[in-house]
């Protein structure tokens, strides 16, 4: 019973799983950009801190 009931779902799965991945991709590497980008700001602007000695 279960086994009728699951195949489907499981390739439906199979098919949608990549789809969603490549969908969602490109937010996945903005995201990665924003970190990095705010990671950079933080380092530039805790710079003068940095050689002064300061925490």
């Amino acid at each position: 019973m279960l086994l009728a009931l699951c195949w489907p779902l499981a390739l439906i799965m199979l098919v949608m799983f990549p789809l969603v991945w490549l969908v969602l991709l490109p937010f996945r590497i903005v995201g990665l950009t924003l970190e990095v980008v705010i990671k950079f700001i933080g380092a530039v602007l805790m710079f003068p801190f940095r050689v002064l000695g300061m925490k």
